[in-house]
């Protein structure tokens, strides 16, 4: 299992350091939130740790009975990450006599970054090729391992270990994440990842480490614990107020591209504020402005198996709605290849909503010709 201590200058927080250096003295005011994602993340790695050890026949003690977040799909990802590490491992015996494979390894990359350790969830070491996997069990945000420094900073630690009794040339970095259908692989010659840690991390770490450099504002945000009263994050939306919005179409193009290129991280930002003013209240706190009130509530049944039967005895039968279960849950059911045979005509995938996205997305651009005819089917 992956230690409960974490680095001042973590692998899975680098990416926000590395843009905004001070950011890490400025997290250590924070008390670490746990969360239930996290939660679930937690007990993934403990089960696919151990399928892993199982089926590389090393000695593992069985967490199933411990996990909170144990279910079907847990093990269905588990499998699958298992069955694409074993593949790398049996890859590895083709081209080296002993590759090393390493589970849930501690790694430290301090020559480059100070105090700097993480834990790698799997390490396949062979003459030639280093890899690194990571799983991911979150549905919610895609990982890229393309240039992705957490999984760069574990190589490194990996190196450190492994350069001296294996010849390696080149490093091999995945992100597995099953519930997104994504397996990201991002290869590297080794030199170019040491002059990398060398010329670009080294000094980005050495200021992170001083609480020195400049607060930026970016993605990385997203998972910093100063995110809701950050100055430096609310000068950069607070920007957007500079237009007037009563009246959009007298902006220029330029002024509503930027207004779209900054809008998902305004909306982010304004609910993280909301979201820490109302656990502020929560505990006790009176903002002069705002108040906490009771919200809108829904009727439910206590018990609606005595529900029916109250309804069925006093004459009212037609109490039920039946469906057909979703088409996820029926392929499950039947698995794929019944489900084709049987079903398989009777299901369409039609095209998805239109959604305004940035160049740099790698979907291709609609036909807007297209779009417009099927809106005006649409309307006729």
């Amino acid at each position: 299992m992956p230690p409960e201590k974490h680095a001042l200058l973590s692998a899975s927080a680098s990416h926000r350091w590395l843009h905004c250096p001070p950011s890490a003295r400025l997290c250590e005011n924070y008390e670490d939130q746990s969360s239930v994602f996290a939660a679930e993340g937690s007990d993934a790695h403990a089960l696919c740790e151990y399928r892993l050890l199982t089926a590389l026949g090393m000695e593992a003690e069985n967490p199933i009975e411990n996990l909170t977040w144990y279910n079907e799909e847990a093990e269905d990802c588990a499998a699958g990450y298992v069955s694409f590490v074993m593949e790398l491992v049996e890859a590895a015996k083709q081209e080296c006599k002993d590759p090393t494979v390493l589970v849930e390894q501690r790694l430290d990359y301090s020559d480059y970054v100070p105090g700097g350790f993480g834990t790698g969830d799997c390490i396949v070491v062979s003459d030639g090729t280093l890899h690194i996997v990571d799983y991911k069990h979150g549905r919610g945000v895609l990982v890229d391992a393309d240039h992705n420094p957490q999984m760069m900073l574990y190589a490194l630690g990996a190196l450190a270990l492994f350069d001296h009794l294996y010849y390696i040339d080149t490093v091999s970095m995945t992100i597995y994440q099953p519930r997104k259908g994504n397996v990201s692989t991002y290869t590297i010659p080794k030199q170019e990842l040491l002059d990398w840690a060398e010329y670009e991390l080294k000094p980005a770490a050495q200021k992170a480490w001083n609480g020195e450099g400049e607060y930026a504002c970016g993605d990385w945000c997203q998972f910093c614990k100063a995110k809701q009263d950050c100055r430096e994050r609310a000068r950069a939306n607070l920007e957007m107020l500079r237009y007037d919005f009563r009246d959009p179409p007298l902006l220029s193009d330029d002024e509503i591209e930027d207004v779209l290129a900054k809008a998902d991280e305004l909306i982010a930002w304004a609910t993280d504020v909301k979201d820490y003013a109302f656990k502020a209240a929560l505990d006790g706190k009176h903002w002069r402005a705002f108040k906490l009130v009771e919200g809108r509530s829904i009727r439910r049944y206590t018990d609606e198996a005595a529900v029916a039967v109250v309804a069925e005895n006093a004459g009212y039968t037609d109490i039920y709605k039946k469906t057909l279960i979703p088409i996820t849950e029926m392929e499950k059911a039947m698995g794929k290849k019944k489900f084709t045979e049987l079903l398989g005509s009777f299901v369409i995938k039609p095209p998805g909503k239109p959604t305004l996205v940035p160049r740099s997305d790698k979907r291709p651009e609609m036909n807007t010709t297209d779009i417009k005819e099927d809106f005006d089917n649409e309307q006729n």
